[in-house]
């Protein structure tokens, strides 16, 4: 889930040169009942993610397999938004 601006800001001005023109988001991990949990990943956002909205990421090697992200210093990327999320049946989540 992405954080509002009054959980976590993040601001670099200055970057490596391969990730000028990242958007650079802070996400939390959400359990499986859709309640905040784990702790906190900064992801480059390759989708135009928005302020509370659920998107799924992915870390490690597989942060640099996006179009935007390849072969660039990226250990974590935004690839999805979230539109619904069902668990065995069950709606958990509904953008």
């Amino acid at each position: 889930m992405l954080l509002g601006p009054r959980d976590r800001d993040l601001v670099a001005s200055r970057k490596e040169p391969l990730m000028e023109g990242w958007t650079l988001l802070v996400v939390r991990q959400l359990d499986a009942e859709n309640h905040e949990a784990g702790g906190y990943v900064v992801a480059a956002d390759t989708v135009g993610a928005g302020v509370g909205e659920v998107v799924l990421y992915a870390t490690g090697s597989s942060a640099r397999q996006t179009e935007t992200t390849r072969d660039r210093p990226c250990d974590a990327v935004i690839m999805a938004i979230v539109d619904t999320w069902e668990i065995g049946g069950r709606e958990i989540y509904r953008k």
